[in-house]
């Protein structure tokens, strides 16, 4: 069996704010379903995010919306470069996300990652499994 599409859901408190924030760092919308309560971020064509305001959220699931600094889940998302990596990372920052730690280069794969303006925490990854090195 293989996936064909991933849907990662997260909860936010403003919808605009959150739009707003991915496009400006170079993501499209799916305006198709997108609305008031729910913005569709797509990273491809077969990788879409889904912000949905809390109260909408929590229509999905029993269990509550974790409040204040907690975190449930990190988000790792690969890129074609070292270079695009630093990019969007940075385009984050600029619009008001902020690092959540160093940089890091292992050779075969560089990672840098942020806390978005809702508290999600994203790493984003360039690797190269050919130069990964042997046991």
């Amino acid at each position: 069996m293989k996936v064909n599409q991933i849907y990662v859901n997260l909860p936010v408190k403003d919808i605009e704010k959150t739009k707003e924030f991915w496009t400006n760092i170079g993501f499209s919308i799916n305006e198709q379903i997108t609305d008031e309560k729910a913005v569709c971020v797509m990273l491809n064509d077969n990788i879409q995010v889904m912000f949905l305001t809390e109260e909408f959220f929590e229509t999905f699931s029993e269990r509550p919306v974790p409040k204040g600094d907690t975190t449930q889940v990190l988000v790792a998302i690969g890129l074609d470069s070292h270079e695009e990596v630093d990019q969007v990372v940075n385009a984050a920052v600029a619009n008001g996300a902020y690092q959540h730690e160093e940089p890091q280069d292992h050779g075969w794969m560089y990672q840098n990652s942020f806390w978005d303006i809702n508290g999600h925490g994203w790493n984003v990854i360039y690797a190269d499994p050919s130069q990964m090195p042997a046991e």
